[in-house]
């Protein structure tokens, strides 16, 4: 694997780990406005006890893919910085809201509902942003201004692989953290919040597999070059929805230990993770050898040998102290809740 390869999948690794992060941690809050009114089922309350722990550490995983993108792609880092400047600052806002507003719907109990609807509100806003940026690595929404290029914003909005990508985002969202709501409520043995959270993500994973056609079927469209690479790497999207009928079928199962109701939360969220992984690595292999379509390849915005080794060298040392310090918070958050009764408010 040449150099270029082993840093976009570097790059791509940190993109997923935080994707799924933050997805699960943006819907939870969405959750946790929706059933702020519904107190008998504890719904809202299993939500902000994940919210609490995990916000923090999933905006971590933001700095290192803007940190790998300019030290490892540094002849891209104009092109992105001028396309990327009005939704990038829009992601930013939405993130210094959210997060400001957590902290106070928490401390401030006159005000607590309100900014939990703000906040709820943003969050989901966020994901659809994020995603929405990959479109204009597809090409075709950059306009020459003088002696410089800028986002055709007209074009963009004008697009229905924007808003397909959009909704994909939400809709991922919403599945992904209504299925890990519901395996914490398993585990904290809130059976009935569990039942919300299991008949939420039976709705939304439909919701978002169907999207995620619509996206392909724009992209045959709009970005055809993309499009024709994902017809080569047609293997890896039928098992990515292989992945998630599988993760259906475990929420299904009879489970002796829940008295209320079926399904095997756990293996699920890990099946439709795996779903996304096999998803996101067919999407990044259809995208090479561009970073940004069709004047950006991969090779020719790439740092020098001698940087990126050592590069390389300091990420490996940095993760190698971080990784047991996730892996331990993983295993508090999971595991060290159990005895922990949920108070209602």
């Amino acid at each position: 694997m040449t150099d270029v390869l082993i840093a976009i999948a570097l790059l791509w690794g940190f993109i997923f780990i935080y994707a799924v992060m933050a997805t699960m941690d943006f819907g939870a809050g969405f959750w946790s406005m929706i059933y702020i009114n519904r107190e008998k089922t504890n719904a809202t309350n299993i939500a902000n006890r994940y919210l609490s722990p995990t916000w923090e550490v999933t905006n971590t995983f933001i700095v290192a893919i803007v940190v790998a993108l300019i030290t490892f792609f540094p002849g891209a880092t104009f092109a992105f910085g001028t396309l990327l400047l009005i939704p990038g600052s829009l992601i930013l806002v939405l993130l210094s809201i959210r997060s400001g507003l957590l902290v106070f719907s928490h401390v401030a109990d006159d005000y607590r509902k309100p900014l939990t609807y703000i906040s709820g509100i943003s969050g989901l806003l966020i994901p659809g942003l994020l995603l929405s940026v990959l479109p204009i690595t597809h090409g075709g929404y950059e306009k020459v201004v003088g002696d410089h290029v800028e986002l055709d914003l007209v074009k963009l909005f004008t697009s229905p692989q924007e808003y397909a990508f959009l909704a994909f985002a939400i809709a991922s969202s919403l599945f992904l953290s209504s299925l890990l709501l519901s395996d914490f409520s398993y585990e904290a043995k809130e059976f009935e919040a569990y039942q919300i959270y299991r008949k939420d993500a039976l709705i939304t994973g439909p919701i978002s597999i169907v999207i995620g056609i619509l996206i392909v079927v724009t992209m045959r469209f709009e970005a055809r070059w993309i499009y024709d690479n994902m017809l080569e790497n047609i293997g890896w999207l039928i098992a990515s929805f292989l992945m998630f009928l599988i993760a259906g079928a475990l929420l299904f199962l009879p489970n002796k230990e829940n008295p209320h109701g079926r399904g095997r939360p756990r293996l699920a969220v890990i099946a439709v993770v795996g779903q996304y992984f096999l998803a996101s690595f067919a999407y990044g292999k259809s995208h090479l050898p561009y970073i940004i379509y069709p004047d950006y390849l991969l090779s020719d915005v790439f740092t020098n040998p001698t940087a990126f080794r050592a590069l390389f060298v300091s990420y490996l040392v940095g993760f190698a102290i971080l990784f047991p310090g996730f892996i331990y918070f993983w295993r508090i958050f999971t595991k060290g809740f159990k005895p922990y009764k949920t108070k209602k408010t």
